[in-house]
């Protein structure tokens, strides 16, 4: 099963190109690089907690739909929080994005590569069509 990756390398407000796949499929399974609250121009959001989750989501989002999937086929996710302190409200973001259904989790605190309060990776499962 050969893998296919998915999206270009993204570019960061330096500009600079990192080093990873925005995704990568490997069969029926998606797997999602971590995301960070960044915008368009690959830079970090304004606001909260809730701002960064809402973007980091948003981000998924648009990963996901790379290999023609959406949040409904995410079955795993890590999150990373710079601050405990945001768990409640990241949470209350986060399950509007998932609903009743949602995803297994790890969720910890952790100094961020960025300077975000969040981070999440994903899998997903999505057959090919």
């Amino acid at each position: 099963m050969p893998l296919e990756f998915l999206g270009g390398s993204p570019n960061a407000s330096d500009r600079q190109v990192r080093p990873f796949s925005p995704a990568v499929r490997a069969g029926d399974f998606i797997y999602v690089s971590g995301q960070v609250p960044v915008n368009a121009e690959g830079e970090i959001v304004a606001g909260g907690i809730e701002a960064q989750t809402r973007q980091v989501m948003e981000n998924l989002k648009t990963v996901l739909a790379l290999a023609g999937a959406t949040l409904d086929d995410v079955c795993k996710t890590t999150c990373w929080l710079h601050d405990a302190r945001d768990f409640g409200a990241f949470n209350r973001i986060y399950m509007g994005y998932f609903g009743a259904d949602r995803p297994a989790r790890s969720t910890t605190e952790a100094r961020l590569m960025v300077d975000a309060k969040v981070e999440i990776d994903a899998v997903a499962y999505k057959p090919k069509a």
